[in-house]
């Protein structure tokens, strides 16, 4: 590791950075949404057989695996970056911008995929090794389920990974700058539509009618009461109705209402009495009124777990490359959601944070908005960190 704690890999990288920041701004330029990452997927797998690794294709749809085997050594670490954009509509304004009408990298998974490929060169020519490299780039995270899709494919027992490890920027923090946290570190995220089913009428005869939209309006409010008279107030939880529609005409109470809610915990347990109280509280609610509920939950991603060893290896990986001042080891949970979970209850590992750019910076513009863009500026540290996390976990070992 001495001569990649000396910078050695960071030289070594810099020649070659405008070649990924064009391979960003083009995969920028030609988004995909979940499963449809064709293009994407025919580009890393093109580069990672240019620079040696096997590759296999098709794994959960479009993922792609680069496979790297070195020495004897019979230890094997996966890196997973994900690949697919989403249904927002860019602003104007960049040479990279969107080609597609109403698609576009508003999370910066092409920054992501941009990253990891720099780093897969990186490593098949500067860094020696005894083990096995699994890259993984995946389809599918916002919301369509492409990792449990890999791991169902067979993801891990065609390359088994003793230990996984992602990485997500993050808008309004420091560029290049690590954070990491260990244990629960993101929320899990289910989505539950709610149908409450009464009988219409007049809106002059009331009496003649059973409301749903008075019973929808009064259950917003009593939602509320789950996180805030339920749920340990050291724990974190969030009901959110995102989605409320009923009725066409203002005088005429409809025979339903349909709210849509997104729910969320960081603790699995608090995850389980979310869906119990809200799912008792829907159905008394509504019968209090005279309506039905019906309920339907969808699960959605767990809680995503940071494994303490893992964590904290990488995190002295970033200390040694970066220093103090550039890494944070005891960063906040969030209570966004990530995919990645999935892995992580299958295989040990961490999920770190990257600076996209502090207040005030164009890398500071929120994820999912219309003006957001991937900080080129972090390509080249996050790339140096993935090949030295890979030299050190793959180190040979006597």
């Amino acid at each position: 590791m001495g001569a990649i704690e000396g910078g050695y890999l960071g030289d070594a990288l810099l020649p070659r950075l405008g070649e990924f920041i064009r391979i960003r701004r083009d995969i920028h330029a030609h988004p995909e949404l979940a499963f449809g990452e064709h293009r994407t997927a025919a580009l890393v797998a093109g580069k990672l057989a240019e620079w040696g690794y096997e590759v296999a294709a098709g794994i959960g749809g479009t993922g792609v695996v680069g496979r790297l085997r070195r020495g004897r050594g019979a230890r094997s670490l996966g890196i997973r970056a994900d690949m697919d954009a989403l249904l927002v509509t860019e602003h104007p304004g960049r040479d990279w911008g969107s080609r597609t009408p109403g698609v576009m990298h508003a999370c910066g998974h092409d920054g992501h995929t941009a990253t990891l490929l720099a780093a897969a060169r990186l490593i098949a020519e500067e860094v020696e090794f005894d083990g096995t490299l699994n890259l993984i780039f995946q389809p599918a995270e916002e919301g369509a389920g492409g990792a449990p899709r890999m791991m169902r494919d067979g993801l891990f027992e065609r390359f088994p990974c003793d230990a996984v490890f992602a990485l997500h920027n993050i808008p309004g923090l420091p560029a290049g700058h690590f954070h990491f946290r260990s244990g629960p570190a993101m929320a899990s995220s289910d989505n539950v539509t709610i149908t409450l089913r009464g009988v219409g009428g007049h809106g002059a005869m009331p009496q003649a009618a059973a409301d749903p939209i008075v019973a929808g309006a009064a259950l917003v409010s009593a939602l509320q009461t789950v996180v805030a008279r339920n749920v340990d107030p050291l724990h974190s939880a969030v009901v959110t109705v995102g989605s409320f529609h009923a009725g066409t005409a203002n005088n005429v109470i409809p025979e339903q209402a349909v709210l849509e809610l997104s729910v969320r915990a960081l603790d699995r347990a608090v995850r389980l009495l979310l869906k119990e109280r809200i799912c008792e509280l829907a159905r008394l609610q509504a019968a209090s009124f005279g309506v039905t509920a019906e309920i339907d939950w969808r699960d959605g991603y767990p809680v995503l777990v940071n494994t303490q060893p893992e964590t904290g290896f990488a995190a002295q990986v970033a200390l040694d490359l970066f220093g103090r001042e550039r890494v944070n080891t005891d960063a906040a949970p969030l209570t966004a959601s990530e995919d990645f979970a999935f892995m992580l209850e299958k295989v040990p590992g961490c999920y770190v944070l990257v600076g996209n750019g502090s207040p005030g910076t164009p890398g500071a513009c929120a994820v999912h908005n219309p003006g957001y863009d991937f900080n080129d500026d972090i390509i080249a540290p996050a790339a140096r960190f993935w090949a030295a996390l890979a030299a050190r976990y793959l180190a040979h070992r006597d």
